[in-house]
């Protein structure tokens, strides 16, 4: 196993010179101005420029939205897989896979399909309405609907994973003998033990949203990814400063995420 040591050396330099390369060239681009040297106005401009608060609210509210639904429906659902219906468990997990083959484009086109045949077809029905307020400019919902879709592949691999490292059932059954319903059950033993893939969970679902670009472009809406790139036509250094400051951001809600999970691993080893 020695042997190997250099070569897993080798292999996290490569990787390290391949993230990390473009990072600092982008870096260097947002600083570097020709005519006045190093100056930092791109990243002082951020927090004033036209948009930015919004659009990054915009996607903040899509996101936890996204991850409050998407867990809602996923978690009782794997569960109950594990408790009542294994067979199934191959069938859900094709299911849930099906974004990671179907193209945003085509996915979006029929998103644009549905919202425009609604209107022309239920004009006179209460359905209507309901057609115009899930395209509020404001929060568009429709966005969260497609969003809880697309992260379907990273939420089951995520709980899957998380179930599959404890004993479900007996952890139900034993809730069960002691007096708690279904739901007790679910939330104060299934869950706790659940933390560390419920974060990743949440944190997948939070990049997947402030990083698409394709469905809400499509669709006439002006998340963060979206305002990244419409300010990118007119100020590019602007537009590099602010992906880059977003990675960073990301790349520290990763270490976060990180540090909780191994200190709950660490918390449930003692106990």
């Amino acid at each position: 196993m020695a042997r190997l040591n250099p070569w897993r050396w080798v292999v996290l330099g490569l990787a390290a010179l391949y993230f990390l390369v473009p990072l600092a060239a982008s870096v260097v681009f947002t600083v570097d101005v020709p005519g006045q040297g190093v100056t930092f106005d791109a990243y002082t401009q951020i927090v004033s420029t036209d948009g930015f608060v919004s659009s990054l609210l915009l996607s903040l509210e899509l996101a936890l939205a996204t991850i409050a639904i998407v867990l809602l429906l996923m978690v009782p659902a794997m569960v109950a897989l594990r408790l009542g219906a294994p067979r199934l468990r191959p069938v859900v997990e094709v299911i849930c896979q099906l974004p990671l083959v179907v193209p945003p484009i085509a996915f979006v086109a029929g998103i644009s399909t549905v919202l425009k045949w609604g209107p022309e077809y239920l004009s006179r029905t209460p359905l209507f309405e309901t057609f115009v307020a899930i395209q509020n400019p404001g929060f568009p919902f429709v966005l969260v609907m497609a969003y809880v879709v697309m992260a379907l592949p990273f939420v089951h691999r995520s709980l899957d994973a998380g179930l599959r490292a404890i004993d479900v059932r007996t952890l139900v059954e034993a809730a069960r003998s002691c007096g708690a319903s279904w739901p007790q059950a679910l939330v104060r033993t299934v869950l706790p033990n659940l933390r560390g893939a419920l974060l990743n969970a949440g944190f997948l679902t939070l990049a997947l949203v402030l990083g698409e670009f394709t469905v809400a472009q499509l669709l006439g809406f002006q998340p963060f990814a979206v305002w990244i790139y419409s300010v990118g036509g007119s100020q590019a250094q602007l537009s590099v400063a602010v992906s880059v400051l977003s990675l960073l951001v990301t790349w520290a809600l990763l270490l976060a995420l990180a540090g909780v999970g191994g200190r709950t691993r660490t918390a449930s080893s003692r106990g």
